[in-house]
């Protein structure tokens, strides 16, 4: 059982101009894979806002990992994955190479996500797309890997 903190990155869910449909949906798989969600929130695109939450997360909830949904395309307000570069103290390339080559298997899109992994402290910290599907077909690429990066950021062995 690992804690997780899912947070949904866009300005119009947080006007509530527009339901949040892809936090629920990793919200579900994260209870589907073994993981208890012990907070989920709903922030502007703004940069401030994401690395506060995500300082908050790691640093005080101390939650094992953290799932962002947004923010990580091209547009002028996307910037999840420099609120997250800011916070880290390592990143993890390979999570989010495969998320997006994992992605190339359906859309060409994929390549458009800038999207990036990271720890701090003993979280792991992944931004996902913002869209229910990209969402989902991205984490579901790499639950099954997330217990065992865990057991690695806690010192806990290399395992099998």
């Amino acid at each position: 059982m690992f804690k997780a903190a899912v947070l949904t990155v866009s300005d119009r869910c947080s006007r509530g101009e527009y339901a949040d449909q892809s936090g629920k949906v990793i919200i579900e798989i994260i209870k589907g894979s073994g993981g208890e969600v012990v907070r989920y929130d709903i922030v502007p695109d703004e940069e401030d806002a994401i690395k506060e939450k995500l300082i908050s997360y790691c640093d005080e909830l101390k939650v094992d990992l953290v799932l962002t949904t947004g923010g990580t395309g091209l547009g002028p307000r996307d910037v999840t994955p420099e609120a997250t570069g800011k916070v880290a103290e390592r990143i993890v390339p390979g999570i989010s190479e495969f998320m997006r080559m994992e992605g190339l298997k359906k859309t060409k899109n994929s390549i458009l996500s800038r999207g990036i992994s990271a720890v701090r402290k003993n979280t792991l910290i992944i931004n996902l797309p913002g869209s229910p599907k990209g969402a989902a077909e991205s984490l579901m690429s790499i639950v099954d890997v997330i217990p065992h990066a865990l057991l690695m950021i806690r010192g806990e062995g290399h395992g099998s």
